[in-house]
């Protein structure tokens, strides 16, 4: 649920109205981001808390004491004299200031900034003391490739439109306390906002009246999954059949098929052409079934529950399965080359079997298949309903539409993931929730957001650069990210 900023401060008035006092509130926020901090990490490194005179402020404040209590070196940043500040963000200064906990045997390992400078209620391009810190802040970012992580909303950017004012900071995560603000899903508010992590609060009820846009988030995603009965077979978790590779793509079908093994497909069968048999079938996980194919014909009398089909299949192959994927029954996830086989038919599209296809297109493929560009949101909304299928229009904030569905965008993932091979282990994970049971729009949304935790993890455990990670380093922390959603962590 996205909210605009006066519903957040409507929500807290009635909350305080009935007697219930801030600081409670402001602890167990802060312990929330402290939280999700640590989480992003191996060990204790170095945090610069970044404080302003307002409860912003306070809540960075008591997340700074509880990283200093696990060992973290922590400093603070204020861009105002405390006697200038709350009363309760003071009171948090002094309590991190009289814990003499942390470090500062953490040179050399992670350095994080802490936006605690504004909170919602600021409006318009920031000045003075503020713009003074703002400015440090993002300077050691670039300077010292620190991590910012906002608390709530990045100091300087609206938070019902979207608009990064003069000044602004730029995050790499927001911690959104309570319900996300509506500004932090705007396209223009991407690179000002990074990764969005949940801190809820549940004490304060927040009505909403927001409901055409959804934020993927593991409060939302946790009760789509499914849960097996102890006498669960693998007949029941779906046959699944990935049509994928040819000559010179024959990683494809491996990462696809890696995907779906690592999201609990029951039953996964791997064909490909007959000129990479050999390759492919040397190189997948031992649990799936290699086959080689010469004819659609073959394709279609497979015993399979659910279909995907494209990834490395190659122009001359995927053109020769456009029939099959306008015409089979079956579910079916379409990506990669038979995306683009698709857009050389495109009287095609409209007409495929209703409610039976997802479609995963990358901006370039969806402008190949449309011709169409544009808002994001909009363009994925307008083309799913025009179509009929659910739509995963993949990017830095991957968008999800599906025909009577909220519009959906993913929360999880970092910029290193822009690399070859990530599409076709999520190809691999969708289709294998699909053969699961999930219906097409939550299939799209879980396997997105499990995607992006992965490669988070895979940075984390592997004490990896984010530019270095690999579809194959994500594929196997899929397993990981489903505990993570299981567990509801982040």
């Amino acid at each position: 649920m996205l909210v605009t900023c006066q519903e957040m401060a409507d929500a807290e008035a009635r909350l305080f109205a009935t007697g219930v006092e801030a600081e409670p509130l402001m602890e167990k926020a802060g312990l929330g981001c402290a939280r999700a901090i640590r989480d992003f990490y191996r060990g204790p490194g170095r945090a610069v808390l970044f404080c302003g005179k307002g409860n912003n402020g306070g809540d960075a404040l008591v997340a700074g004491r509880w990283l200093r209590q696990w060992g973290w070196n922590v400093s603070v940043d204020l861009s105002h004299d405390p006697a200038e500040m709350t009363d309760l963000a003071r009171k948090k200064l002094e309590e991190l200031s009289s814990f003499q906990g942390g470090s500062t045997d953490v040179e050399g390992s992670q350095f994080v900034l802490v936006d605690g400078l504004l909170g919602i209620g600021a409006k318009g391009a920031i000045r003075g003391k503020i713009r003074d810190s703002a400015d440090r802040l993002n300077g050691l970012r670039r300077e010292e490739n620190g991590d910012t992580f906002a608390i709530d909303i990045p100091s300087g950017l609206d938070g019902d439109t979207g608009e990064p004012f003069e000044g602004a900071v730029i995050a790499d995560l927001t911690l959104s306390i309570c319900a996300p603000k509506r500004g932090i899903a705007g396209d223009g508010a991407v690179n000002h906002v990074g990764r969005i992590v949940e801190i809820p609060l549940p004490e304060i009820p927040v009505d909403s009246k927001q409901g055409d846009l959804q934020l993927l988030l593991p409060s939302n995603l946790r009760p789509r999954l499914p849960r097996r009965d102890f006498d669960f077979h693998k007949g029941k978790a779906g046959r699944l059949v990935i049509v994928a590779g040819s000559r010179g793509l024959s990683g494809a079908p491996v990462l696809s098929s890696l995907g779906a093994s690592h999201s609990g497909a029951g039953l996964t069968s791997l064909l490909v052409p007959e000129n990479i048999y050999s390759i492919v079938a040397s190189t997948a996980p031992a649990e799936v079934m290699v086959r080689p194919f010469s004819s659609i014909n073959e394709i279609s009398d497979f015993e399979a529950d659910v279909l995907a089909i494209g990834p490395g299949l190659g122009k001359e192959m995927a053109d020769q399965l456009v029939e099959l994927i306008a015409n089979d029954p079956r579910p079916a996830v379409i990506d990669a080359d038979a995306l683009n086989a698709l857009s050389r038919k495109p009287e095609l599209l409209g007409k495929l079997p209703e409610g039976k296809r997802m479609l995963t297109p990358h901006p370039g493929e969806l402008k190949r298949l449309s011709g169409k560009t544009g808002d994001r949101v909009s363009l994925t909304r307008d083309l799913a309903t025009e179509w009929g299928v659910t739509l995963l229009h993949k990017g830095a904030r991957t968008v999800i539409a599906t025909p009577g569905k909220p519009v959906a965008l993913n929360t999880s993932g970092h910029p290193g993931m822009a690399s070859g091979g990530m599409g076709d282990v999520l190809t691999g994970v969708c289709a294998s929730l699909l053969g699961q049971g999930l219906g097409m729009h939550d299939a799209a949304c879980v396997g997105s957001w499990i995607l992006g935790r992965a490669a988070e993890i895979a940075v984390r455990d592997e004490g990896i650069s984010r530019n270095s990670v690999t579809a194959v380093s994500v594929a196997n922390r899929v397993g990981c990210a489903f505990s993570d959603l299981e567990n509801s962590v982040l």
